[in-house]
C-alpha cells in the first residue's frame, strides 16, 4: 500500500521531497487519525511496506503501553513503592523510591559498574537482581533525572513479572498486539524474520570516546561493549527486550499508539481516559543528567518539548536511537510511526520531527 489521503497530500510531498534529495534515503512513515489509516508509505532502496526492523527504545513506548494495561487493571500503582512488588530492589536505600519515580529516570540506576555483557542481555533475573544491588547514583527524589536507556525495560518487565507472573512481552503480544494486528513485536517470532532487514549505520555504532566510569558511560553501558546493533543479533530481536530490542514497521508503531487512544478498524481503545492521565501526564522536565541537555518523561514515555518537538502538550510517545519515532496524540486523534532503514540524525532536525509537524498541519488544516 502506498497511501496518502487527499488532506495528508502535504505529507506525502514532504516525504517524497526526502526521497529525491538523497538516493540512499529508505524509510517507512505511516499515520492514523481517528482510527483510520491516513498515511502509508514506503521508499527508497532499503525499505518496501511488508519490511521489518529495530526500532531501539520506540521498544520502551511501546512496552509501556502494555504495562499501562497493569495500571488500568489494578495491578501496579505508580504511587507504591517499588519494594511492594520487588522486596530485594530495597537494597542500600532505595526501599522509599516508588514506581513512579523508577518509571520516569528519577532513580539513578542507568547502568552497572562493569556493564550488562551481551550474555547476560537476555537474562532478565539475573539484570535485575544486579540493579535490584545497585546503590543509585544521584539521591532519588532530589529532582534529578537521566535517561535509563538499557535499564528502564528492565524495570518495567521485572515489575511486570512480580505483579503478574507473566512477561510483559506476553502481555502485549496478548492484549494490544495480535487483537490489534500490529506490526510491532517484543520477541520476533521465526516466522517472521524473512521480513526482517538490519538497522544499517553509517558509521561504526558508538564511535567516539566516552568516558566508561561517567553515568553517560554507564548508561550507554560502555564499560562491556556498545549495544547499539542489538536488534540485528537474532537471539536478542528474539527475545524482545522491551529497552530497545523492537522489530517494527511503521505501520505497526502508529497503530499501537493509535489503538491505546482511538482503537482501529472498528476495535475500541484499550487504554481509558483515566490510565492515560496516569501515564501520559509528564513528570520531569529539564535538563536530563545522561543527555547533558533537555528532556521530558512521563511514566516511561516521553514527552513533546522544544528538542523532540513531535506533538501538542497530550501527546506521548517514544523515539529510537536511530530516528524511528512512534507516538499518540490525543488531541489530534493521532497515531503515528516512522522507521528509517538507515541510523539518522533525530531531534527536531531530524525527518521524523519534520514529518511529525506536516501531519499536524495537515491536521489542523482540515479541521
Amino acid at each position: 500500500m502506498n497511501l496518502a489521503t487527499e488532506e495528508f497530500a502535504p505529507v506525502r510531498a514532504l516525504f517524497e521531497s526526502m526521497l529525491d534529495a538523497d538516493a540512499a534515503y529508505s524509510a517507512q512513515l505511516a499515520v492514523y487519525r481517528d482510527g483510520v489509516k491516513v498515511v502509508d508509505l514506503a521508499g527508497g532502496p532499503e525499505s518496501s511496506p511488508d519490511s521489518l526492523t529495530g526500532v531501539f527504545s520506540c521498544s520502551k513506548g511501546v512496552a509501556a503501553l502494555a504495562f499501562s494495561l497493569l495500571v488500568q487493571d489494578g495491578l501496579i500503582d505508580v504511587d507504591a513503592a517499588v519494594t511492594s512488588y520487588w522486596p530485594e530492589f530495597a537494597r542500600h536505600g532505595k526501599g522509599g523510591i516508588t514506581v513512579r519515580q523508577l518509571l520516569s529516570h528519577q532513580a539513578g540506576l542507568v547502568g552497572v559498574q562493569g556493564g550488562f555483557a551481551m550474555e547476560e542481555y537476555n537474562d532478565l533475573p539475573a539484570v535485575a537482581d544486579r540493579l535490584a544491588g545497585m546503590a543509585p547514583l544521584w539521591r532519588p527524589g532530589s529532582g534529578t533525572f537521566g535517561y535509563h536507556a538499557l535499564t528502564m525495560g528492565v524495570f518495567l518487565e521485572e515489575l511486570c513479572r512480580r505483579a503478574t507472573g507473566e512477561r510483559l512481552q506476553d502481555v502485549y503480544n496478548r492484549r494490544i498486539r495480535e487483537p490489534y494486528a500490529a506490526d510491532m513485536f517484543l520477541g520476533l517470532p521465526e516466522s517472521e524474520e524473512p521480513r526482517f532487514r538490519p538497522v544499517r549505520f553509517a558509521d561504526e555504532p558508538g564511535a567516539g570516546f566516552l568516558d566508561p566510569h561517567s553515568i553517560a558511560g554507564m548508561a550507554g553501558n560502555v564499560q562491556a561493549g556498545n549495544l547499539l546493533g542489538l536488534p540485528n543479533i537474532r537471539s536478542v530481536r528474539a527475545a524482545g527486550s522491551c529497552s530497545g530490542a523492537g522489530v517494527g514497521s511503521a505501520d505497526g508503531l502508529a497503530r499501537v499508539y493509535a489503538g491505546a487512544i482511538t482503537g482501529v478498524d472498528g476495535l475500541p481503545p484499550y487504554l481509558t481516559p483515566e490510565t492515560l492521565a496516569i501515564m501520559a501526564q509528564e513528570q520531569v522536565w529539564g535538563l536530563d543528567r545522561v543527555f547533558c541537555d533537555t528532556s521530558a518523561f512521563a511514566v516511561t514515555f516521553m514527552k513533546p518539548h522544544p528538542r523532540m518537538d513531535f506533538g501538542s502538550a497530550q501527546a506521548f510517545g517514544h523515539d529510537g536511537a536511530n530516528a524511528a519515532l512512534g507516538f499518540a496524540d490525543p488531541l489530534y486523534g493521532v497515531g503515528f510511526g516512522y522507521v528509517p532503514a538507515w541510523n539518522e540524525e533525530g531531534g527536531t532536525a531530524g525527518r521524523g520531527m519534520q514529518l511529525s509537524a506536516e501531519v499536524r498541519r495537515a491536521v489542523i488544516a482540515s479541521r
